[in-house]
């Protein structure tokens, strides 16, 4: 595969646009309003399953389970698919794993 991607040139794959400079990266301005604003009532309904009357941690602890796999699954396929698209149309792999732009 890698040697099928080497001899295809760089100027059919690489659209010529350069990396973002500056904050750029996993904690930018999304990821504070996702996390700090609309993920709120995950935070409350995870609250209400251990200090809510009548407890059940069994299944407080299969609902947090639940939600740290589908959350695990959907990072790591997004994070898959942006390495992927990183290296078919920008060149190269997207700036934390290597330099910005084409290798």
């Amino acid at each position: 595969m890698s040697s099928a991607l080497t001899t295809i040139p760089l100027e059919l794959l690489y659209h010529g646009y350069d990396g973002t400079t500056g904050f750029t990266g996993f904690a930018n301005e999304g990821t504070w309003i996702i996390f700090a604003v609309i993920l709120v009532p995950v935070y409350i309904m995870l609250a209400a399953w251990f200090l809510g009357e009548p407890r059940d941690t069994k299944s407080g602890l299969l609902g947090v389970s639940y939600l740290v796999g589908l959350t695990t699954s959907m990072w790591v396929g997004m994070f898959v698919l942006t390495v992927l698209i990183g290296i078919v149309f920008y060149g190269g792999p997207p700036e934390p794993i290597s330099s910005v732009g084409p290798p």
